[in-house]
């Protein structure tokens, strides 16, 4: 039932935080970030936007709850091996980029505005997951802090680069014109000329875990050096 629906006898559902979220997301999934204020949402909710300040005190707790939102779609799962579970976070985070890609900026940025202890707990449980899984792996507690900075600044570097991968015309069959690089100087940009067949068969999906393999191979390595 949706927020500006009514019940049975007439009145309005209740609202409650997650409903209030969950349009929230909405939204921004719709019409972005820039979009998220107490009056349009209140618009949305067919609700006064001050009623609304119960469920978020400020458009900025508004935005954290985005962030634990989506971030709580995120799970770590038991049972595989470290690497493995790994992958299967990188891809269910890009599954969830992909879904929200107007929410990806602030799953970024968001957490740095706000000291690690006083982030909403459901944006800090992944961390918590991911080094216990690090720790019982082997890694040293630092080792494991070291594993998930590397880990999500590739992952979170990967998702940004695959949504800006823009393309001009897309029922261009040339890869040149297809991706606008015509408007390169040829003689100031030569690579990137030369290089438009392979820039243009963009794979998001392969892409992540050619950088996977490259990373975890890495990391593996160095939890092996650190046994002997």
């Amino acid at each position: 039932m949706s927020e500006s629906s009514t019940t049975g006898s007439g009145r309005k559902a209740r609202l409650n935080r997650a409903r209030v979220l969950s349009a929230a997301l909405e939204l921004v999934d719709e019409e972005g970030l820039e979009a998220l204020t107490m009056r349009r949402l209140g618009q949305r909710l067919g609700r006064d936007p001050m009623s609304l300040y119960r469920y978020a005190e400020s458009r900025s707790a508004l935005l954290d709850g985005l962030t634990e939102l989506v971030l709580g779609q995120l799970s770590v799962p038991r049972g595989l091996d470290w690497q493995a579970t790994l992958r299967g976070v990188a891809h269910d985070m890009r599954r969830l980029a992909l879904r929200h890609p107007n929410v990806v900026p602030l799953l970024v940025t968001r957490p740095l505005s706000t000291p690690l202890g006083l982030r909403p707990h459901g944006t800090v449980r992944p961390l918590e997951q991911i080094l216990s899984l690090l720790i019982d792996a082997g890694f040293t507690p630092a080792a494991a802090l070291h594993v998930y900075r590397a880990f999500y600044a590739f992952l979170y570097g990967h998702l940004l680069n695959e949504l800006q991968e823009l393309v001009v015309d897309p029922d261009e069959n040339d890869a040149v014109l297809r991706l606008g690089l015509y408007h390169l100087p040829a003689k100031e940009f030569p690579r990137l000329r030369a290089m438009a067949p392979v820039l243009a068969d963009y794979d998001g999906a392969r892409e992540l875990e050619v950088g996977l393999n490259i990373l975890l191979s890495g990391l593996a390595a160095a939890l092996k050096a650190a046994d002997k």
